[in-house]
């Protein structure tokens, strides 16, 4: 089978291809002082019926949302996933298909690649988007790069509000790009846009969050125009599940618009992989990072997919390559592109419609205080009369999941207990997480 090792006639064979001897005389060349030593100090090889009992063992150690009920989320959401998805995605044409770097490459990848970035531009307003980032955290920096190498500034001002790891992966890349960082703190749960334009002079660019990280909705509009009479270009970090009942980041005033994609047509995946999403007006065009699709006319004057734009890419550019990650996860933005396909725009509607009424329904059954008084989509903050990690912690004891603690990105915040709800939470879910939470609280 093909994951067992090797026998000892093929290791034969091959080191009689090479010329030695031995695995030994195949080695000598590397200096006894950074060898290892001795043997391997692993398990013996397990037969089959074992490896499998293993794995099972070890699989049956992780809690899905099928299993425990969970209302976690921050970043990364528990939406329906139509089956069609794993259809597509399984066809071998696409399985296999890795970072279409030829121009030859199979029409049916490229013109997926093409309707993805069609439906991007659709749902955030935007001119142009590439064929996907890595994930949503990676195209903040993207956006970075893009803004200060279109405005010669230095500097970056985010949102306290933007997703934490998204500004950890800033302030990396930032040593990298030569950039300062500011971060603007909150107001009761928002951000202040006169605070954010103050901090915007002299900056290239604005990230901020909509809805942000405490699920509550910025005003999206006042905070682009802030950055933009500041000289600096708003971008926004959008989730696409959100779009179909939130005005799209090109309406207010956007330059560019970025977000992790896994709500759209990914599980959660153990946190990844899962892909990003980058779209900006017509006049970045030549700086985003990644590869794009166009549409052509072929000799025949037939419709045909080209790699438009690629030379931006390390393959080609090496040192002057505008992003040097490769991985466009372009099986998984497919996954993107069929989730949201099958939705439509009144699915995709409907989906908004009923997290939101998820969410006002958990503001007024669950025995906690909201945290901020700002509308929300389908995240809220609540406050505890302990800390949130001991309120997690006595909830798994029961099966459930009950949310994510602010306290481990933010100071202050012990008591705060974000609860996330999706299209596939139910009232009924509600209601036993009230009971949990009554009880473990008594």
């Amino acid at each position: 089978m093909s994951y067992l090792s090797l026998t000892d006639d093929d290791r034969a064979e091959m080191l009689s291809a090479i010329g030695v001897s031995s695995l030994e005389e195949l080695f000598e060349q590397i200096p006894p002082g950074v060898r290892f030593d001795r043997e391997l100090d692993v398990p013996p090889a397990l037969s089959e019926l074992e490896l499998v009992t293993a794995i099972s063992n070890l699989a049956a150690k992780n809690a899905h949302a099928g299993v425990e009920l969970s209302f976690l989320g921050a970043g990364i959401y528990d939406h329906y996933v139509p089956s069609v998805v794993d259809v597509l995605l399984s066809r071998g044409e696409f399985l296999t298909a890795y970072t279409p770097y030829q121009p030859e490459m199979s029409q049916g990848v490229l013109q997926a690649i093409f309707e993805y970035q069609s439906v991007i531009c659709e749902l955030t307003g935007m001119d142009v988007s590439n064929a996907s980032g890595y994930d949503g955290t990676t195209v903040a920096a993207d956006a970075c790069f893009v803004a200060k190498h279109t405005s010669d500034r230095s500097k970056v001002v985010l949102a306290e509000t933007l997703n934490p790891q998204v500004r950890q992966v800033v302030k990396t890349f930032a040593l990298g790009f030569g950039l300062d960082v500011v971060e603007v703190p909150h107001r009761g749960g928002t951000t202040d846009p006169d605070e954010l334009g103050a901090a915007a002079a002299d900056a290239a660019a604005v990230i901020f969050q909509q809805p942000n990280f405490f699920g509550c909705l910025e005003p999206a509009a006042d905070l682009a125009a802030a950055a933009a009479s500041a000289g600096a270009h708003p971008i926004a970090h959008v989730d696409l599940m959100t779009l179909g009942v939130l005005e799209a980041p090109g309406e207010y005033g956007c330059a560019m618009a970025i977000g992790e994609g896994q709500s759209a047509g990914c599980p959660p995946l153990f946190g990844g992989p899962h892909y990003g999403f980058f779209a900006a007006r017509q006049e970045f065009v030549r700086r985003m990072p990644g590869r794009i699709v166009g549409e052509t006319l072929d000799g025949d004057g037939r419709r045909a997919y080209v790699l438009t734009l690629q030379t931006r890419e390390q393959h080609i550019r090496r040192e002057k390559a505008t992003s040097n990650i490769t991985t466009n996860q372009t099986l998984l933005a497919l996954a993107g592109l069929v989730t949201l396909s099958w939705l439509g725009p009144q699915g995709l509607r409907e989906v908004g419609e009923t997290c939101m009424a998820l969410a006002e329904y958990a503001r007024e059954e669950l025995p906690l205080e909201p945290a901020f008084e700002a509308p929300s989509v389908k995240e809220i903050a609540f406050r505890t009369p302990i800390p949130a990690r001991e309120v997690v912690r006595r909830m798994r004891e029961r099966g459930v999941h009950p949310g994510y603690a602010l306290g481990r990105d933010y100071e202050g915040m012990d008591d705060v207990l974000l609860v996330a709800v999706t299209e596939k939470r139910t009232p009924d879910d509600i209601d036993r997480l009230a009971r949990e939470l009554e009880e473990v609280l008594a």
